[in-house]
């Protein structure tokens, strides 16, 4: 959410920043509201103000015994507290709208992003690895003879519908062994702390980082209202929704390996084959606290955070900063790490780290006090994929693919599967 304050002070900025992403300018129909409201309030107030001094004086005709007056003026009262009242509905109504014109504007871009309108004008900041040349043609994940007996989506689709897919044997081992490495690189070498979430939260956690009121569509409500997380970046961050931390404790760390369930609802027709996009997945994500002085390097180290999974695999990737017209809602700055994906023959998304600055601190009221004393300041909040797990289980699939359906897998996983190095083109683990 954004800062009224900032808005009145610098309403041209503002706009200048909304424009970068191709948005109208906003500022006007927002301080109209705004100003509105102050107005009202201001009206309450001096009206409370009249109200409390001839509540006084209606105690003082009384002692005086002159009753007729005191009753003129609790008439008077009367009359006042119906105006107030009036005036009170108002301000609640025009407060209830600016707070609804503020949560439904992205954040602002940060000034080193660059401008453009869409992914194409993304920049690429460096590349990783070297792109695996076979002297056959790639497959895809799902096409792979050693695969086929490990990922059914025929099973899947008759227990769930579309895009979902069962995962048994080798493959489901597989799996479960990427999610362990990287919740065991993150905690034991990136200073994060495991933590296990909730996947059913509240309405006010999905407001909190940004994913109500504007894409309820994205998400899955039950039917007594709770909401199944799109990623534990909801669960992670809202941990310090309504609180005021030490900034002795700042920075806070955390990753979270947790079911992610997401409608899809903006990508009908795309990405079908295979199991790149799913109703439910699997990430271990990882969610910074930090000191508004120091988010922007926090995200630079948070991207080194999910490049080094990738490394420690050896999948080739590059990584590339967002232009302002694809970046998410809530960034201010984003990098992308996309992944080589041999079958498809490009580079597809794997993770995407971002710094929101105080924009979800601001929905959450999440503080922290200054150690020198002072009031109160909003944090900053960063979240980022380290990594999808099921994106994952994709690259090392199609980057290790030999000739005969087989797999050979990432050394770093061995001893995560008891000493086993490959899948074979039977689908068991060899």
């Amino acid at each position: 959410m954004h800062d009224i304050r900032a808005i009145r002070d610098t309403p041209d900025a503002f706009d200048r920043a909304l424009a970068r992403r191709g948005l109208a300018p906003q500022s006007a129909s927002i301080l109209a509201v705004d100003a509105n409201r102050r107005e009202w309030i201001k009206g309450s107030e001096d009206l409370k103000a009249i109200i409390n001094r001839l509540s006084k004086d209606i105690g003082i005709r009384m002692a005086e015994g002159n009753t007729a007056q005191a009753e003129k003026i609790k008439q008077s009262v009367t009359d006042y507290k119906s105006n107030m009242q009036a005036l009170q509905k108002k301000a609640d109504e025009a407060d209830t709208e600016l707070k609804t014109m503020l949560m439904e504007l992205p954040n602002l871009p940060h000034d080193d992003v660059p401008d453009g309108a869409d992914e194409a004008d993304n920049v690429e900041i460096r590349r990783w690895g070297t792109v695996p040349e076979f002297d056959f043609a790639p497959k895809e994940h799902f096409e792979l003879e050693g695969v086929k007996p490990g990922m059914d989506f025929a099973t899947a689709a008759k227990l769930s519908g579309s895009r979902f897919v069962l995962l048994q044997g080798a493959v489901a081992r597989l799996h479960r062994a990427l999610a362990q490495f990287m919740l065991d690189l993150h905690t034991t070498e990136h200073g994060l702390t495991e933590t296990m979430t909730p996947v059913l939260v509240r309405d006010e956690a999905m407001l909190g980082t940004g994913q109500l009121p504007k894409f309820a569509e994205d998400s899955y409500q039950t039917t007594n209202g709770w909401w199944l997380i799109p990623t534990s970046e909801v669960t992670l961050t809202n941990i310090v929704a309504g609180e005021i931390v030490a900034e002795a404790d700042l920075p806070m760390r955390r990753t979270a390996h947790t079911q992610c369930f997401r409608s899809e609802a903006g990508s009908a027709g795309k990405d079908t084959a295979g199991m790149l996009r799913q109703h439910q997945f699997e990430k271990v994500e990882m969610v910074s606290i930090t000191h508004p002085g120091r988010s922007r390097e926090e995200l630079d180290r948070m991207t080194r955070c999910a490049e080094t999974v990738l490394e420690r695999l050896g999948l080739a990737y590059r990584t590339v900063v967002l232009c302002t017209g694809d970046m998410g809602f809530g960034a201010r700055r984003t990098h992308d790490i996309e992944v080589w994906l041999p079958g498809q023959n490009t580079y597809r998304e794997i993770s995407s780290c971002s710094v929101c600055g105080d924009f979800q601190a601001r929905r959450m009221n999440a503080r922290f006090r200054p150690e020198g004393g002072g009031k109160p300041e909003f944090v900053h909040t960063l979240n980022g994929s380290g990594l999808a797990v099921g994106r994952c289980l994709i690259a090392v699939l199609e980057n290790g693919q030999q000739a005969d359906g087989s797999v050979h897998l990432p050394q770093a996983l061995h001893p995560y599967l008891g000493g086993k190095t490959r899948i074979g083109a039977d689908g068991t683990l060899a």
